[in-house]
């Protein structure tokens, strides 16, 4: 079943019975998810020709995991310590709503979190004080759309998943009621 649909036919009415939400409208829901990468350590000792193809490897394979093209994140200051110039590459990312986050979501809870090595659950403290869920990826050819013979550089996701609710009981509740494995 969709995230979406279960959402609607099991969460809503779950939620309203255990905090006791007089409307469907005060129930809390998701409203985007982020993907990002850094590209630091990937970019850093390349020639721009070797760093134009990664980058575009890379921008092609986020875009095979999201279904939709990344957006370069770019240095606004240049700092020496760092080995950073301005307009520097440093990540990418993807911001996703509607149809296509649920879509992610779907994927990422029912196929993508059980193929990731040694996975036991996701921790609580995942979960900030506002009911948003933060969770890194060390690898990103655990996702199916990836095919691991043809990667070349692995590189690591951040997902974060951020919700209406108001407290950190709310979004972990809504968290599992949507099926998301929280360790016991």
């Amino acid at each position: 079943m969709n995230i979406q649909e279960k959402y609607k036919k099991e969460v809503v009415p779950a939620m309203k019975k255990k905090f006791g939400y007089k409307s469907i409208m005060a129930v809390p829901t998701i409203k985007k998810v982020v993907i990002n990468t850094g590209l630091g350590r990937i970019l850093a000792v390349k020639t721009s020709q070797e760093q134009k193809d990664a980058l575009e490897r890379i921008s092609s394979d986020f875009s095979q995991i999201t279904g939709q093209k990344p957006t370069v994140c770019r240095a606004k200051k240049s700092i020496a310590a760092f080995k950073v110039r301005q307009g520097m590459p440093l990540g990418m990312k993807v911001t996703l709503r509607g149809k296509r986050m649920y879509d992610f979501l779907t994927r990422f809870v029912s196929i993508v979190l059980p193929r990731s090595r040694d996975f036991r659950g996701i921790e609580q403290t995942v979960i900030d004080k506002r009911g948003n869920l933060s969770l890194g990826i060390k690898e990103h050819t655990i996702f199916p759309e990836i095919l691991a013979e043809n990667v070349r550089q692995v590189f690591g996701l951040e997902a974060i998943v951020e919700t209406s609710a108001r407290t950190k009981e709310e979004g972990l509740e809504l968290f599992k009621l949507l099926g998301f494995p929280f360790k016991k």
